[in-house]
């Protein structure tokens, strides 16, 4: 087998992802995005997901969670919009699985992309409702980006995302280790990023995004590489903001693919999931190099956050010589 030579995609063709800012637009148009997960223990992920979508440019960003996790996750910021619908295992809980995934899926109208599994928890009752979630989004084909608590779900049942080839899974170090033993691709005489398109290829094409020193890519066919420097820091919290960066410029796909603005359709559809991978991971990069030059040590998620714009800028948006039109 020949050595696999990880690439990266034109600027240019990043460019061409980020739609124009234009009064001709209307709320909702370029971003709507869903956080499914928050229960009592871990609110911080899902608010750092949602707010990073917002912040990178996001029209509007819902939070689906447990009613405990929603009192505390709108304390963090009005911006989010907080549905207080998942449960975990009670002896009577007020609501029922079927219950759930249904008054989720009557808010699918008012989402573009899923993320699936910040803050989520191993409750059996929050995955078996993350399932039948996921589930009525892919007969809806929504996009849906999975991480943390939601990629156990997956390490114990492939079957929920296999073949969609509208799905990220976003693993770290472990989590991608666990995932490669559950699909059987071996480590052995395997770089990452070997393991990374193979990984892919056993789950039927979906895109892996093996978060590491360098991030890996693949939707099985190519590999991306992200080398672009970050900051030493590692505290929690980070991944989060990647899979809002990622469901942000997932969205703004949808929106090219549907034309909202002027260009020259030069993207495949099969395409945008690499693309937003990639510039979702090169900016999270950006922003931990900048909070860390700031901050060393004590660096944390929060002040990651500040600085989306201006990583926004520096890496991508500010290089872009040819601007869409309407």
């Amino acid at each position: 087998m020949s050595k696999i030579v990880p690439t990266k995609p034109p600027l240019d063709t990043l460019c061409t992802l980020i739609p124009p800012l234009s009064a001709k637009f209307h709320k909702g148009q370029l971003g709507r995005v869903g956080v499914i997960g928050g229960s009592e223990e871990y609110t911080g992920a899902p608010y750092f997901s949602a707010i990073s979508a917002l912040k990178l440019g996001a029209d509007l960003a819902h939070v689906i969670c447990q009613p405990a996790a929603a009192i505390v996750i709108k304390s963090y910021s009005p911006d989010l919009i907080v549905h207080p619908y998942m449960r975990k295992s009670e002896k009577n809980p007020d609501l029922s699985s079927d219950e759930i995934i249904n008054n989720v899926e009557e808010l699918f109208p008012r989402l573009h992309v899923l993320v699936v599994g910040p803050g989520l928890s191993r409750d059996l009752m929050m995955l078996n409702c993350a399932q039948g979630i996921i589930q009525k989004a892919k007969e809806k084909m929504i996009p849906i980006i999975i991480d943390a608590d939601g990629l156990f779900l997956v390490q114990n049942n492939p079957n929920v995302i296999k073949d969609y080839p509208k799905a990220i899974l976003t693993p770290n170090l472990n989590e991608f280790k666990r995932l490669c033993e559950t699909m059987n691709v071996s480590s052995e005489n395997n770089s990452l990023e070997e393991m990374t398109q193979q990984l892919s290829k056993a789950f039927g094409g979906v895109v892996i995004v093996n978060k590491g020193k360098n991030d890996f890519i693949s939707n099985g066919k190519v590999v991306f590489l992200v080398d672009n420097e970050g900051g030493l820091k590692r505290c929690g919290g980070q991944g989060d903001v990647l899979t809002g960066l990622i469901a942000t410029f997932l969205d703004w796909g949808l929106s090219y693919q549907n034309k909202i603005w002027q260009h020259d359709n030069k993207i495949s559809p099969d395409d945008i999931a690499m693309l937003a991978s990639f510039a979702g991971c090169a900016i999270t990069r950006e922003c931990s190099r900048l909070a860390f030059g700031k901050l060393g040590r004590s660096v944390q998620t929060s002040d990651i956050i500040l600085e989306i714009a201006s990583s926004f800028n520096n890496f991508l948006e500010g290089k872009c010589t040819q601007r869409p039109s309407m």
